[in-house]
């Protein structure tokens, strides 16, 4: 950008004519307003660069394109095929050709085939496929993108309130998005700033991930505020602290593969409006199980440690219980931060990971004086 912006508006000018409409908005888009001028002024079509500008860059319409390929209802076959011809010289490539009225509003699309099997005198109207797959301008690019990919198709049209055909967003504009959106859930979910760029210098990295880290070590207090508490029944039992970690472990990892799931389903909108509860109940059901088979080998190993079979069933419980409170943390805490319109992917890791090592301090430190009377 900084070289564009450098070099003479009427270079600049000739490079942005050169790029397809919804490259040269984004590029242009990135410049201050008095650059945008200078370079626009030497642009021959820079209504159509214009248009694209009005629209957020992260919305469907501030991702299309304007250059469409269309055909009138009226048409004929033959018609049709020569129209296309003609539009071929002006747009290097298309996948979806377009069925408008006079006034230009999206009546269907028009499969190639279709077209060139057809007799040539049959008209368009009569061969083209109705289409229910279309986007508003406003709506969110990560929005479009999940359409696109539920269709599977490989362009979907942009329409105005009216229904008129205002462009399309493509496959190749998607899978930016796609790859840009799952770097900043990434990021997120490590508990860094999405704003953190991947090169970006250390002292960038410091401002966005110290605030996390601080929060994290304000709920590592609360875990360590249940040791503090129990320090008596650890002073007793000294191989509790063999099984700490373990069990607060098990818990923190159990935590994060329901929290990984249930995230990417808020993220995709695979969860409907009442199925919350549903979700809840497949994780707390599959962390049962899953505590029950590892704190039964956990239960063996004390054991074979000669630690007793009082302590055993201490172990197995508490491993048990840490992993159903896992899957229940893990499915709920995103789904509340989901539903109070806080971003689930930024701070459930840590919450989760609390919630995991607070309880199974508790569980482990609990049932240690209950079942064995210390």
């Amino acid at each position: 950008l900084e070289d564009l912006a450098a070099d003479s508006p009427e270079a600049a000018g000739e490079i942005v004519e050169e790029l397809p409409d919804d490259e040269a908005a984004d590029l242009v888009g990135g410049l201050d307003p008095e650059d945008q001028e200078r370079i626009l002024a030497e642009v021959e079509d820079r209504e159509e660069i214009e248009d694209l500008l009005r629209y957020d860059p992260e919305t469907a319409g501030g991702l299309m394109t304007a250059q469409v390929v269309t055909v009138r209802a009226t048409d004929s076959a033959s018609d049709a095929i020569e129209s296309l011809r003609r539009q071929a010289e002006e747009i290097e490539d298309f996948s979806q050709v377009y069925v408008v009225d006079e006034a230009g509003h999206l009546l269907g699309v028009l499969p190639i085939k279709r077209l060139v099997t057809s007799p040539g005198t049959r008209v368009i109207r009569d061969i083209m496929e109705d289409t229910e797959i279309r986007v508003a301008p406003e709506m969110d690019q990560e929005e479009g993108a999940r359409i696109m990919s539920r269709y599977n198709v490989p362009a979907v049209p942009v329409v105005d309130g009216g229904g008129k055909l205002l462009g399309q967003v493509t496959f190749d504009d998607v899978i930016d998005v796609v790859e840009a959106e799952q770097t900043e859930d990434l990021l997120k979910f490590g508990g860094t700033s999405a704003d953190e760029e991947l090169a970006a210098p250390w002292t960038d990295a410091v401002r966005s991930r110290l605030p996390w880290l601080l929060l994290n070590l304000c709920t590592a207090f609360i875990a360590g505020g249940v040791v503090y508490l129990f320090q008596g029944e650890l002073a007793k039992v000294i191989t509790l602290t063999i099984w700490m970690p373990i069990i607060a472990g098990m818990g923190g990892n159990g935590g994060t593969q329901a929290l990984a799931v249930t995230v990417r389903r808020v993220a995709l909108g695979l969860i409907p409006v009442g199925k919350a509860m549903g979700v809840i109940g497949k994780e707390v059901l599959a962390g049962i199980v899953n505590g029950m088979a590892v704190g039964a080998l956990a239960t063996l190993v004390a054991l074979l440690l000669g630690h007793g079979a009082r302590l055993g069933l201490v172990v197995f419980l508490a491993m048990t219980g840490n992993l159903f409170v896992a899957g229940f943390a893990g499915a709920l805490i995103p789904l509340l931060l989901a539903r109070y319109g806080v971003d689930p992917a930024v701070a459930s890791s840590i919450f989760v990971t609390t919630f995991t090592d607070v309880c199974g301090f508790l569980l482990l430190f609990g049932l240690t004086a209950w079942i064995l009377g210390v």
